[in-house]
């Protein structure tokens, strides 16, 4: 992730949680899954004007869905938005996004904390 990109990423997605000092995240997965959405878009998947329709409307699906909009949620919505956006673009495929998403839920609830989380196979059963 460059400070160019990252940049760019700022000043097009004007949601984005920051500081003086650039975007902010609660949690490492936050912080890597917005290193996903840079790498896809200097890659070409998606323009950023294209990014920031997509997650306002899968904002205003959570809140339509109770979601109390207080920031914390921030992030499981760019998540949202990356899944979203790699299905269509046919990266993947739903189904494929939701057994894995599920695989990594399974090897979290196993593994101790401070543990790094290994996904096995049977992590991926249906």
């Amino acid at each position: 992730m460059t400070d160019a990109a990252t940049q760019r990423a700022t000043q097009e997605v004007r949601s984005i949680p920051r500081n003086a000092e650039g975007p902010v995240f609660r949690e490492p997965w936050e912080a890597q899954a917005f290193a996903l959405a840079l790498s896809l878009n200097e890659r070409g998947l998606f323009t950023w004007k294209e990014w920031a329709a997509t997650l306002g409307d899968e904002i205003k699906k959570a809140q339509a869905a109770g979601d109390p909009d207080t920031g914390e949620t921030y992030y499981h919505h760019w998540l949202a938005t990356l899944e979203r956006i790699v299905a269509e673009k046919g990266l993947s495929d739903a189904a494929t996004l939701s057994r894995t998403r599920d695989a990594w839920e399974r090897a979290c609830e196993r593994t101790p904390h401070g543990t790094p989380i290994e996904l096995r196979p049977d992590d991926f059963r249906a």
